[in-house]
């Protein structure tokens, strides 16, 4: 069952894709479309999944799941995974890899791979104040609160001196 992602309570569990490149006015359009019908149809064990989702600065796609009433399985969280991988193929995107590092460089957003960020800490060019977006967070609050943040008060602290 599709909801306002704003409805979604704040212990509601989250998952983040992020792209490796800015989406399209038109990309935008069609994936919101496309999440649109797949939250509809989403379920788990036969029950209705109460979820919402927002695409986030044109490069990042955010699912919630209000897990009073239905939690995830594991074949409703394969099927959103096919789901984000059958997006990766439609729109040339790389939306799975976790080993890559999103971050704000001046009013831009950047994406390295974390073998670069780890480069550009060690030469400075990125700092413990630089934001980041810390795909780890697991709840609706902490993803409001704890997402976009200072690369000192995330898991990517560790690459910087």
């Amino acid at each position: 069952m599709l909801v306002d992602f704003s409805n979604l309570p704040d212990d509601s569990r989250i998952w983040i894709y992020q792209s490796n490149r800015k989406f399209s006015e038109e990309e935008v359009s069609a994936m919101e479309e496309k999440t649109k019908v797949f939250l509809t149809q989403w379920t788990a064990h036969g029950a209705n999944l109460e979820a919402g989702f927002e695409i986030k600065h044109s490069r990042f796609i955010v699912f919630g799941l209000n897990q009073s009433n239905a939690s995830a399985s594991g074949c409703s969280i394969d099927a959103s995974v096919h789901f984000i991988q059958e997006l990766e193929k439609e729109f040339d995107l790389d939306l799975m890899d976790k080993m890559n590092v999103t971050f704000y460089n001046g009013d831009f957003i950047a994406h390295k791979t974390l073998t670069d960020f780890r480069k550009m800490a060690k030469n400075r060019s990125v700092s413990k104040n630089t934001v980041v977006f810390n795909n780890l967070v697991n709840t609706k609050i902490e993803y409001e609160e704890n997402w976009e943040v200072p690369a000192s008060e995330s898991w990517h602290n560790r690459f910087l001196a």
